[in-house]
């Protein structure tokens, strides 16, 4: 598999060392881009709908983006991860 196989499941774009991403299951991913925004996103409040990266029915919505949701449980993880990776450069 190349770079160019992963899709950030929020924006569609590409997966590279410029825009690292994190891996969810079933290969779903959010780019660090996307991340960032839901980081700084406001919270709405209590929805049902499905994760796109936990693939979990939750209620806990942090952030969407056209058809893909993010629940508050995996922007945190996804957060500490990238955060904590010192090649992604990413910062919250």
């Amino acid at each position: 598999m190349r770079e160019t196989d992963f899709l950030c499941d929020f924006c569609r774009r590409d997966w590279t060392q410029a825009a690292p991403v994190v891996e969810g299951h079933h290969g779903a991913c959010i780019c660090g881009t996307c991340l960032q925004a839901a980081c700084s996103a406001p919270q709405p409040g209590p929805t049902p709908f499905r994760c796109s990266l936990c693939r979990e029915d939750r209620e806990d919505l942090a952030w969407s983006r056209d058809h893909a949701r993010l629940c508050r449980r995996c922007r945190e993880q996804s957060a500490r991860v990238l955060g904590r990776d010192p090649d992604s450069g990413w910062k919250r």
